[in-house]
């Protein structure tokens, strides 16, 4: 007999968790397992099962699959598959969008849709620069394209391994690598027919976050040079030297004994060994070079000493997911000092702020529009905190080892597809993607350590404390009373209605929350209603794998939305547009296909 407090408090607790994913009171991951502690504090989850999530396969085969994308991304496989792209595609808007929606979805069958749309996202906005088309004409398909990619194989998306596993956990016969690809290729070609029809009428025009700023901005310059001892310059205010009369160069920052001056410019008193920083147009400088007593050169009548001048780049780039920057202030970070350029506006959830935001703390899918010296731009980049957004990356592949990546992927494909028709011996996933994880880091196609940080360990976090919490759903019975009530107030409704439901309920929940929390909650429930009904579950799982996956309709429902949401320079209801029309087209054909191909 179950206590009914406990059901009380997990739904309490549910609430809670899911409030906290949406308003990101704490990182989610955080969250879920703050959820799984308090049910193992509260008895309802025995420690020996909370300890249980550990071994779950579906973690272990997704940290597999983001080290096998990194062995990708490493080897230049995908860098390659973008260049060619870049090569055949551009000839029109049109085929640009066909060639883009083929490829990306091909790739996210068989790779972690995330690295597949970093890659592609400046490829995209390189050459709509060149042929003056908007970019936001092309990043929405190309998220949409990544996402029903990936419902093409059971390793495609994070939601097919979790739903999958967690299936075979309950007894279910296990599905095989291609098992869904009948219905992920439908919707593929269905996204595409969309896309390029009614979709593309709705995509909208809007500009990114580089195109607000003037072009001569461009074209500017950062120059330096330190106060030496002697200067007319000392114990003067800014307004009571020349260059509070140069309208084409002004001075943005003072720094002294390495440090910024943090007091308004027009305050400070200037003393030996300043190092003053000015930034301007070609005719600025020429016009300090002209003014008298204003030349900044050695010996000059000011005592300007060290000049260095660079030319200034203006560049975007977009916070990742796991960027150390999150979640703190462009102030505290002391942004300008640490990296040595400047941010002149930053996007974000379609606000394009020029002002006022460097108290603002920085968040996944920022947007930051810099300024700095191409040296240091490249240092910039090279944190691996910012998506680089202007240029394609420049970093070094290990080409010659591209080779053995493919051969990796390529055996575990096939290996898990002989499993599937029973061609031979049916190896687990997991134990798959572990053995050609461990081939591409012996082989040295990625590094140890770079197998470690391509992890988004945040999402492995966060299935775990989200499996410790369906545990205890389980434990409490409260499964069993969901799927009854559920069954209850269905009497009589046709399976394939109530199918319909579990996919339009997932569909909508991911749009609101994680789409692997959506899997894990929604697939025990889902395998319970087919038990209740009498009927085989498999249908209602394969419901909660494409309906946990259909975010189209916002840009924070899954990870690609959020990458494009900013570069594309969008507004939130942009997603709503042209994601709505296209999330109710697909539940429709996933309710009356998904009866048909996997029959009750």
């Amino acid at each position: 007999m179950f206590d009914i407090w406990e059901h009380w408090f997990l739904a309490i607790l549910l609430a809670v968790v899911f409030a906290g994913f949406i308003k990101e009171w704490m990182p989610v991951e955080v969250v879920a397992l703050s959820g799984m502690f308090m049910c193992i504090a509260t008895g309802i989850l025995p420690v020996s099962e909370a300890f249980s999530v550990f071994s779950h396969p579906a973690p272990l085969a997704i940290a597999c699959m983001f080290v096998l994308s990194a062995a990708l991304e490493r080897t230049g496989v995908i860098d390659s598959l973008g260049e060619w792209f870049e090569r055949v595609a551009a000839k029109s808007e049109r085929s640009m969008l066909v060639w883009l929606i083929v490829l990306v979805a091909a790739l996210s069958g068989f790779v972690i849709n995330t690295p597949v749309v970093v890659v592609f996202l400046p490829i995209i906005v390189a050459i709509c620069r060149r042929k003056d088309w908007k970019a936001s004409r092309f990043l929405i398909p190309l998220s949409y394209a990544a996402i029903v990619g990936g419902t093409t194989t059971i390793i495609g998306t994070s939601t097919n391994l979790i739903a999958a596993g967690d299936a075979e956990a309950r007894g279910l016969e296990p599905f095989g690598m291609f098992e869904v690809s009948r219905l992920g290729v439908i919707f593929c070609v269905l996204t595409l027919i969309y896309l390029t029809t009614v979709g593309r009428k709705l995509l909208p025009d809007r500009v990114t976050l580089a195109s607000t700023i003037e072009p001569e901005s461009s074209r500017e310059f950062i120059t330096h040079a330190f106060v030496r001892k002697g200067s007319p310059l000392l114990g003067k205010d800014f307004n009571e030297t020349p260059f509070a009369k140069i309208k084409q160069m002004r001075m943005i920052e003072v720094r002294r004994n390495g440090l910024r001056v943090r007091v308004p410019l027009r305050d400070i008193k200037f003393k030996e060994g300043d190092e003053l920083f000015f930034k301007g147009s070609p005719e600025g400088l020429k016009t300090v070079s002209e003014t008298k007593g204003v030349e900044v050169t050695v010996g000059d009548d000011l005592g300007l000493e060290g000049i260095q001048t660079e030319s200034a780049v203006l560049m975007e780039g977009i916070l990742g997911p796991d960027s150390s920057l999150l979640g703190k202030t462009l102030k505290e970070l002391k942004f300008r000092q640490r990296f040595g350029v400047i941010i002149l506006a930053v996007h974000r959830r379609g606000q394009n702020l020029r002002e006022r935001f460097e108290d603002e703390r920085l968040a996944f899918g920022d947007t930051l529009l810099v300024q700095g010296s191409a040296e240091k731009m490249r240092r910039l980049f090279e944190q691996r905190d910012f998506v680089n957004l202007s240029a394609p990356s420049t970093q070094e592949y290990r080409r010659g080892k591209a080779i053995w990546a493919i051969l990796a992927v390529v055996a575990f494909v096939v290996l898990g597809a002989l499993g599937g028709f029973e061609v031979i011996e049916k190896i687990p996933t997991a134990v798959l993607a572990l053995g050609a994880a461990l081939f591409v880091v012996a082989l040295r196609c990625v590094d140890a350590q770079d197998a470690y940080e391509a992890v988004e360990w945040r999402i492995i976090l966060l299935i775990m404390g989200m499996l410790g919490i369906g545990l205890a759903l389980d434990n409490s019975g409260l499964v069993t009373e969901l799927a009854m009530s559920i069954k209850g107030a269905t009497e009589g409704w046709d399976p394939r209605l109530l199918l319909a439901v579990i996919y339009l309920f997932a569909a909508v929940m991911t749009e609101l929350v994680s789409n692997q929390a959506v899997a894990v909650l929604m697939t025990p429930i889902a395998i319970q209603i087919g038990h209740q009904l009498g009927v085989d579950p498999r249908p209602f799982v394969v419901a909660v794998m494409f309906g946990a996956s259909a975010s189209f309709s916002t840009p924070i429902g899954y990870q690609t939305n959020t990458f494009v949401f900013g570069a594309g320079g969008y507004k939130f209801g942009d997603f709503f547009k042209v994601g709505f029309p296209l999330a109710i087209f697909l539940w429709l054909m996933a309710s009356l296909l998904i009866p048909i191909l996997w029959p009750f």
